[in-house]
């Protein structure tokens, strides 16, 4: 169970870091445009950008794991919610898997904790 639960931490860290780094870099046209339909503006992607890092990085470290996937399965209920409401239902049914990593997570818990 170690095992697996480290593996799906260091999938969901990779996760989180690269989603936050990609907003910083660069957007193609689409997903301006995907994201410009959810309701949110270019000038908050580097806000996003960093709280997803964070959280990315509070992965690694027990007493914070679980306040990190706690906030990234909110921040991901909140994207599904803004793709709900802008009447993306196939976006926001593709988020769920990623929905339920970090809840999977928490239930594994940290793999260096006793």
């Amino acid at each position: 169970m170690k095992i697996i639960s480290l593996l799906l931490l260091l999938v969901s860290a990779f996760l989180s870091i690269k989603h936050g780094w990609d907003s910083f870099q660069a957007t193609s046209p689409e997903q301006t445009e995907m994201m410009t339909q959810l309701g949110i503006h270019k000038t908050i992607l580097p806000y996003l950008g960093v709280f997803s890092i964070v959280v990315g990085l509070m992965l690694f470290f027990p007493p914070t794991f679980f306040l990190g996937n706690s906030l990234n399965a909110i921040s991901i209920v909140l994207l599904m919610a803004f793709a709900l409401n802008a009447g993306q239902s196939r976006f926001a049914l593709m988020e769920i898997p990623f929905l339920a990593l970090p809840l999977v997570l928490i239930w594994l818990k940290h793999p260096l904790e006793p």
